[in-house]
């Protein structure tokens, strides 16, 4: 899993609350496993004017001209803000998979459900939790004329570049040692390999009948 540090990045403000797993990648899309690919699907029910399926050019589908991932001023977006309850619906992991996918690392929301919180975290997505009236003032300075560029400092926990003063934010800092060093589960496991090693080999020495190789 890449590290995350310190990002700078583009806000894309999608203002809609209840966001659920199957809008951010529709359910004909989990057939892969592969953690990559899905960027393109990412919210395809409202990124399209068409009905979307697996193998699809996705560069000669029809693009809705009123969904906030088509419009030019948010190319590239790094960050997305949206509303409460991000992520309801279904447990899929192919959501935080296609959000990373498409190039988001940070989100910023009131609130989240728990299972795609976690989630996140999970696949070096950073999930924000800001209260409604600071999300407000994002979400205004975010939909002007000119995108927002923010900078997450994930060491120092504060966003910087929307006032002159940086907002603060929480974040648990087990999730926070992950992040910062790049960790995934397999990640954490792999830090103890020589134990896990020594234990397999103390194994076939105290109990042989149990292995065939």
């Amino acid at each position: 899993m890449q590290k995350f540090e310190t990002f700078n990045g583009v806000v894309c403000p999608l203002d809609r609350s209840n966001v659920d797993t199957d809008a951010i990648i529709p359910k004909q899309f989990l057939k892969s496993i592969k953690r990559t690919g899905f960027g393109p699907n990412l919210f395809d029910e409202w990124r399209y004017l068409d009905h979307g399926e697996p193998g699809m050019d996705n560069s000669q589908r029809p693009l809705n001209p009123d969904f906030v991932l088509n419009d030019s001023r948010y190319a590239g977006a790094g960050i997305l803000l949206t509303r409460e309850n991000f992520g309801c619906g279904s447990s899929r992991e192919h959501a935080p998979w296609a959000l990373a996918d498409y190039g988001f690392r940070v989100i910023i929301a009131p609130s989240y459900a728990d299972i795609f919180f976690n989630n996140s975290f999970k696949n070096g997505l950073l999930p924000i939790v800001l209260n409604e009236e600071t999300v407000e003032r994002l979400f205004k300075l975010a939909s002007g004329d000119r995108a927002l560029k923010l900078t997450i400092d994930l060491g120092a926990q504060q966003i910087r570049g929307a006032d002159d003063e940086p907002i603060g934010f929480s974040v648990d800092p087990f999730r926070k040692h992950c992040l910062l060093e790049g960790l995934d589960d397999i990640g954490l496991t792999l830090q103890h390999v020589d134990d896990i090693r020594a234990y397999e080999h103390r194994r076939r020495v105290e109990a042989p009948w149990l292995f065939t190789d």
